[in-house]
C-alpha cells in the first residue's frame, strides 16, 4: 500500500448555543487532514486550538512531499520522518499539531487496512470509556451556569467541568483586577457545587490563565467545594511553578493538552508537577506519540484523562492502553464535531461505547466539509 494524495483542509465553523436561556453563535476553527493511498483505503485526521490555515499549509508543502510513496501502515517509522522535517530541533507548536492531524490519519488507514478500530490497535484495554462534560464555559453569568451544571446532571453526568480564569493573564489590558477574576469564580464555582450536590465530581480549567500568585489564591477559595482536579492553572504549564502550586493547595493538578511534544510531559512528570497528565491525540503528536507519554504516565504511577476536547478522536487512546481515563466531551466542540463527522457515538450515563468498525469508526461529511470551507474566516474566532 502507497500513499497517493495528501491533503488538508481549514474550516471555521460557526457553532450556535441555544439552551439554559442563553441563544449565541461562536466560530471554532480545525484543520483536517486527508491521506488517500492505492488501494483506495483513505484516512482522516484533525486538530485544533492552533491557527487552522498555518497547519494547512505545512501540511500540503511540507509534509505532504515526504509522504508521498510511502506505506501508510508504517506509522513509527513516518512519525520519525515527520518530526525530523518539521521539529528538528525540538520545537512544539504548529509542528506538533501537523504531526497530530497526520499520524491520526496514517492509524485511521492502518485500522481501516487491517480490518480493526484504532482503539484495538493500540492494546484494547476496555470498550468504552467515562466522559466528562465540559459546561461552563466564562460567557455564562452564575444563573445560567447553574441552569447548564443541572440540565447536564439530568443528562446522566455526573462529572462536570467548568472554566475559570477567564484569561485573565491575556487580558490585562483591560480595566479588571485579576484578584476580581478569581474572586467571581470563587462565587460561580460555590454556585456550581450548591446546584449539583456532592455526589457529581467538579473540575475547573484555568487554561493557563493565571500566574502562581492568584492561582494559589484562587485555589484556596475553592477548596472547600471538593474539587477533583484543577486543570492547566499557570501560564505556559510552567513545571516548576505547577510543582510548587501542587504543594501550596489540596487541590489534584492536571496539565498537558496542549503540548507538543514528549520532553514537555516528561519535565513535568520529572519536576512532580502534576496529579493527572492530560496528552491530546489531535495536538499531543497523534496517537503514535501519545501512547508513548501514556507509558511514561504508567512508570511514573501518574493517571491520564484528555483535557483539550475533541473526544471522538482521544476515546481510543483511553480505550486501548492500560492506564486510559476519562475523555473531555465539551459541549461547544461536540456541536462542532457533530456538524462535520458522520458516525459519532454518543454518551450514555456519562460512558462513550467504542466502535467496532475498522479505522476511526468515523469519518467527514464531504459535502459539509465543502461548504464550511466556502465560509468566510471570522475574525476573533473562538478556539476551543
Amino acid at each position: 500500500m502507497k500513499i497517493t494524495r495528501v491533503s488538508a483542509t481549514p474550516l471555521n465553523v460557526p457553532v450556535t448555543l441555544d439552551q439554559w436561556g442563553l441563544s449565541s453563535t461562536t466560530h471554532l476553527s480545525v484543520c483536517l487532514t486527508e491521506i488517500e493511498t492505492d488501494t483506495g483505503i483513505v484516512g482522516h485526521g484533525m486538530t485544533a486550538i492552533t491557527e487552522e490555515e498555518v497547519i494547512a499549509a505545512i501540511v500540503r508543502e511540507v509534509a505532504a512531499p515526504a509522504l508521498l510513496g510511502e506505506d501508510p501502515t508504517e506509522t513509527e517509522r513516518l512519525w520519525q520522518r515527520l518530526y525530523w522535517l518539521l521539529s528538528p530541533r525540538g520545537q512544539t507548536g504548529y509542528a506538533s499539531h501537523a504531526m497530530a492531524a497526520l499520524d491520526i490519519a496514517l492509524w485511521d488507514i492502518r485500522g481501516q487496512a487491517l480490518g480493526l478500530p484504532v482503539w484495538r490497535l493500540l492494546g484494547g484495554a476496555r470498550s468504552r470509556v467515562p466522559v466528562y462534560a465540559t459546561f461552563g464555559f466564562g460567557f455564562l453569568d452564575r444563573e445560567q451556569l447553574t441552569e447548564a451544571a443541572r440540565w447536564w446532571q439530568q443528562q446522566g453526568f455526573a462529572r462536570l467541568k467548568m472554566t475559570v480564569g477567564s484569561h485573565a493573564l491575556a487580558r490585562r489590558d483591560e480595566p479588571r483586577p485579576i484578584r476580581h477574576v478569581i474572586a467571581e469564580d470563587a462565587r460561580r464555582v460555590a454556585a456550581v457545587r450548591a446546584a449539583v450536590g456532592q455526589d457529581v465530581q467538579l473540575f475547573v480549567d484555568a487554561n493557563c490563565g493565571l500566574d502562581l500568585l492568584h492561582a494559589t489564591e484562587l485555589a484556596h477559595a475553592i477548596e472547600p467545594h471538593d474539587i477533583t482536579f484543577f486543570e492547566e492553572p499557570l501560564t505556559q504549564n510552567d513545571a516548576a511553578q505547577m510543582a510548587q502550586l501542587r504543594q501550596r493547595c489540596r487541590i489534584p493538578l492536571a496539565a498537558g493538552q496542549n503540548e507538543g511534544l514528549a520532553w514537555r510531559f516528561r519535565d513535568l512528570l520529572l519536576a512532580g508537577a502534576v496529579d493527572v497528565l492530560q496528552p491530546n491525540v489531535c495536538i499531543s503528536g497523534g496517537y503514535t506519540q501519545c501512547a508513548k507519554i501514556a507509558g511514561m504516565a504508567h512508570a511514573f504511577n501518574v493517571p491520564i484523562d484528555n483535557g483539550g476536547t475533541w473526544p471522538f478522536h482521544n476515546m481510543h487512546l483511553h480505550a486501548g492502553v492500560m492506564n486510559g481515563g476519562m475523555v473531555e466531551y465539551h459541549h461547544v466542540a461536540v456541536q462542532l464535531l457533530k456538524q462535520i463527522y458522520d458516525g459519532l457515538p454518543t454518551p450514555l450515563d456519562g460512558w462513550l461505547t467504542l466502535p467496532e468498525v475498522p479505522g476511526l469508526g468515523f469519518a467527514p461529511n464531504a459535502d459539509r466539509v465543502r461548504e464550511f470551507a466556502k465560509l468566510p474566516t471570522s475574525h476573533g474566532k473562538g478556539k476551543a
